[in-house]
């Protein structure tokens, strides 16, 4: 009996096995043809259903031969019921076709799917844009590791970043050409810069959850401002969806440096934004206590886990008429970084420089970053339309950095534990702001054929260092212990204040008149904008130092703790003539003619952009210069050309010419000096433009819904590009400065290959870019007078890299997603070649950072209820910044600390350790 009812157990299992059977399938957008990621698929009568995956594909297995009826289902589309006949085997490939749920609807309905907040719109306005460009998506920056816009742009193929003191990106380099080179937008309007140095704004700035995506423009057209040779990125802010939807998350997080150190902090409370100066007016004479002691009263301890937190609502009302969105972003972290930066000179007819010093340093930041954005729009009818823009980001950095020098002089003996110290601490609070708020408006009039932008624009930006303190102290090491002795001799307590402030008042016009032309529809398009760009600047320094009768103010005799220091005032009424006191303006008016066609499968776009530049300042308290007033008045003719070829529906040719320019900033070109970091700056008066011809060839293929394949070439020639390099002084050769210049003409080419492929719940976003510049400038090198024996300098042309340019950069993201279990798992990695820091005055004495490959990851859980769980960990390899000099000067190979090798000198190494983030998401659609 068990014998028969094993046999029968057993046919019966083989009888289903034969009836059983496999399918698969995709499920596409019947007007575009592309696959529909998550959509959900349902086998009717079996329990069986599924989600089709990143290309749109699904299967079931195990399915029974016979009739069968699939339910296809998708949020906006129709759902779509498809019978089958199940074969025994071989059954066909199962393509469904769905249509969207508004196809219908009138101009007045706004779609959130429209926005390129997903891949495949993302992928669909690549495409189908005029210049070339790449997109981020806002869902791809959802389920990224990356915090700040400046993080995210990294992942973009010929963009690499430079790194701030605790080791996140924040100014973008595009293909090569260094941050002065691109300018920024927000929602298409360009914004102020609130750094003191650079017209260009620090990515950081912006928190990466209020954007619906991320746009990186390589080319321009005549619409478009012409000071970006490099490129230009756009920030497009969260829009209007078409229903209500609330997005919110909250994450807490702890960056691994602290786990092996404290973080140092002091008390900011009490600081003064103003200083003794601005407060009692000029004659004032300052003392001790018009200084907080709380710059001075640090503290050490283990930081609080870092908070971060996101929200934002939006709806349509009235029939969809009315748009609103408001959304708000706070992040509050603390990082840091281990620093050990060594100082160098090249001494007589030497080579290579001789390691002079050591200072190791370490720093701990506290950023406090709030981003504020809201938007109306209202559509009047299908012909007219307005939207009020407003957006404000604050970061407040307060940072503390702890130095300890070691001089390599005669005492310095490592061997006994020996050498001379110096401690110096610098309390610095910095603050940045932007403010823009953009009224818009567009109409449509003779049935379509006249169309009318315009936009009236007011931005600000702020940059503020108030009380930045730094004190030192000098030291000895005995035995290996290390120990504070006494106040530095001289200007041992310096307090300085630093601000400046942008206006920019700008409009701008754009008409669009469209007739056709024979056979073929003509876009005529004319338009302007002027700004008007004020800064005002100002610096004060104060210097504190011991009374005559205790000069010496030893450590742990005279005072205990820095606050119990008892000062005067060395310059009682401050450095107010500074010549980094000043007000400046930029006023820009620009005009453009553009036509755009399409001739059968090639689409024209060609035209020319006038744009006139007043350029000025006015230094309010000079002190001896020889051009306290300056200006620069010019007119530039940008023409452009760009052309697009379809080879069929998914593929095209892409190609471009245009002319840029890239303007100096303020800070370039007033006449001041100060010191920053290890060196002193001066401005250049006499600093021209930069002017640039610009190609670019690109084959883009878009072969399914989120993927493509873009493979580009460029070429930039410029003409008097701005290079900062160290020199001497005319009058006092020993007195070394760093500054701007113009440097003949440089050349910049290379490739770029960018590859998005899904296989059904696996994705892999790769890009790679080569860039090649030359640029020639003059060095300094040393030889011996035959004559009088003496070491003389001369200056030999030295061809090498733009600044600041990688030779190789390459991105590599894995993705796993599973839209039924609610899993988004992403593995990314950055490589950036090594490229030039600081150029140096001497011959072959540049310093390259080294190239380093950076890995993130990040991981998302969704739930029906709507919320998901996500977590975020960068920096996995712990990457540190490093910087060399390319050869090696024998005496440096005395200091026992590994730092010649392989042909190189180390100069400087930066430390980060890991961070992660564990938080909440809510989603109410």
């Amino acid at each position: 009996m068990n014998k028969l009812l094993q046999t029968l157990l057993l046919l019966l299992f083989s009888v289903t096995v034969a009836n059983a059977s496999k399918i698969k399938g995709h499920v596409y957008d019947r007007q575009s043809g592309e696959a529909l990621v998550g959509a959900t698929v349902v086998l009717e009568k079996t329990g069986q259903a599924t989600t089709t995956g990143l290309d749109g594909s699904f299967e079931f297995k195990n399915v029974a031969v016979g009739a069968a009826t699939l339910r296809i289902s998708y949020v906006t589309y129709q759902t779509v019921v498809q019978q089958l006949t199940i074969l025994k085997e071989d059954n066909p490939h199962v393509k469904v076709y769905m249509e969207s749920a508004g196809k219908d609807l009138n101009e007045v309905t706004v779609r959130a799917t429209a926005s390129g907040s997903n891949e495949r719109d993302a992928r669909r306005l690549e495409q189908n844009a005029t210049q070339v460009m790449n997109i981020v998506s806002g869902r791809a920056i959802e389920v990224s590791p990356d915090l700040t816009v400046a993080n995210v742009i990294q992942r973009v193929s010929g963009v690499s970043v430079e790194r701030n003191s605790n080791g996140d990106g924040q100014y973008a380099i595009l293909r090569g050409m260094d941050k002065r080179y691109n300018y920024t937008l927000v929602n298409g309007v360009k914004i102020p810069s609130p750094d003191n140095k650079y017209r260009y704004v620090p990515l950081d700035l912006f928190p990466s959850d209020l954007l619906d995506r991320l746009e990186v423009y390589k080319t321009l057209t005549p619409n478009l401002e012409g000071d970006a040779v490099g490129g230009a990125v756009n920030m497009v802010m969260k829009n209007a969806p078409d229903h209500f939807q609330i997005n919110a998350n909250l994450s807490t997080g702890y960056s691994q440096l602290f786990f092996g150190r404290d973080f140092a902090s002091y008390n900011a409370s009490n600081i003064s934004y103003k200083s003794p100066y601005e407060i009692n007016g000029r004659n004032y004479n300052a003392t001790q206590a018009d200084f907080t002691k709380g710059t001075l009263d640090y503290k050490y301890q283990k930081p609080v886990p870092n908070l971060v937190g996101n929200l934002s609502i939006g709806q349509r009302f009235f029939n969809s008429k009315l748009g609103v969105v408001v959304a708000g972003s706070y992040q509050n972290t603390y990082r840091g970084s281990n620093s050990t930066f060594y100082n160098s000179a090249v001494n007589g007819t030497d080579a290579y420089a001789v390691i002079t010093s050591k200072s190791y340093r370490e720093y701990s930041e506290q950023q406090k970053r709030l981003g504020l954005h809201g938007k109306i729009d209202y559509v009047f009818d299908k012909n007219n339309k307005l939207s009020l823009y407003n957006v404000y980001v604050d970061l407040k950095n307060q940072q503390l950095r702890d130095a300890v020098g070691t001089s390599y002089n005669g005492v310095y003996n490592p061997v006994a534990g020996n050498a001379e110290l110096t401690y110096t601490t610098r309390s610095r609070l910095t603050e940045q702001q932007i403010y823009n708020s953009t009224l818009h408006g567009d109409h449509k009039l003779f049935n379509d054929r006249l169309k009318i932008q315009w936009s009236a624009v007011y931005s600000s930006a702020k940059n503020d260092l108030p009380d930045n303190t730094t004190i030192s102290l000098n030291g000895v090491r005995k035995n290996f212990q290390d120990t504070r002795t006494s106040l530095v001799n001289t200007s041992p307590v310096n307090h300085r204040w630093e601000r400046n402030t942008d206006e920019d008042k700008a409009g701008y016009l754009d008409l669009i008149y469209t007739v056709p032309v024979g056979k073929v529809n003509v876009d005529f398009m004319v338009g302007g904008l002027y700004r008007d760009k004020e800064r005002s600047s100002f610096f004060n320094n104060y210097t504190l130092a011991p009374k005559a009768a205790n000069a010496g103010f030893l450590y742990g005799v005279d005072f205990q703790n820095y606050t119990d220091l008892n000062l005067v005032v060395s310059n009682p009424t401050g450095a107010v003539s500074n010549p980094l006191t000043y007000d400046a303006s930029e006023k820009t008016t620009s005009g453009y003619g553009m036509v755009k066609f399409a001739i059968n499968n090639l689409q024209v776009t060609g035209g020319a952009r006038v744009e006139h530049t007043n350029q000025g300042y006015n230094l309010l308290f000079p002190a001896g210069e020889t051009n306290p007033k300056g200006s620069q008045v010019y007119t530039d003719v940008l023409p452009s050309l760009t052309l697009k070829y379809s080879l069929t529906a998914k593929a095209q040719l892409h190609g471009s010419y245009y002319k840029a320019l890239n303007r100096p900033g303020f800070y370039e070109i007033v006449p001041g000096k100060v010191v920053n970091e290890e060196y002193q700056e001066r401005g250049n008066p006499n600093l021209k433009r930069a002017i640039a011809d610009n190609f670019d060839l690109r084959y883009e293929l878009f072969p399914g819904a989120s993927e493509q394949l873009l493979v580009g070439a460029f070429y930039k020639r410029i003409k008097n590009p701005i290079e900062y390099t160290f020199q001497a002084d005319a009058v006092r050769g020993q007195d070394i400065y760093y500054s701007a210049g113009n440097f003949g003409t440089a050349n910049n080419f290379g490739a770029e290959l960018d590859y998005i492929k899904f296989f059904n719940k696996i994705g892999l976003k790769a890009n790679y870019t080569y860039t090649h510049s030359r640029i020639t400038t003059p060095k300094t090198s040393r030889r011996i007078n035959s004559v009088t024996g003496d070491v003389e300098a001369f200056l030999v042309d030295q061809s090498r890299p733009l600044y600041g340019q990688s030779e190789h950069i390459a991105n590599m993201s894995l993705l796993y997603k599973d839209t039924k279990k609610g899993w988004d798992l992403q593995l990314a990695g950055a490589y950036t070649g090594q490229r030039i820091n600081t150029i140096s005055q001497f011959l072959n004495n540049d310093l390259w950072q080294e190239g380093f490959i950076q890995m993130d990851a990040s991981a998302e859980k969704r739930f029906k209820s709507g919320l998901s769980v996500f977590v975020k960990a960068g920096n996995l390899l712990n990457t540190p910044t490093k910087l060399f000099i390319k050869g090696t000067n024998p005496e440096n190979a005395k200091i026992q600390e590994n730092l010649v090798s392989n042909g190189r000198t180390l100069i400087r190494s930066d430390y980060y350790e890991q961070t992660y983030l564990l938080g909440v998401r809510y989603k109410f659609n």
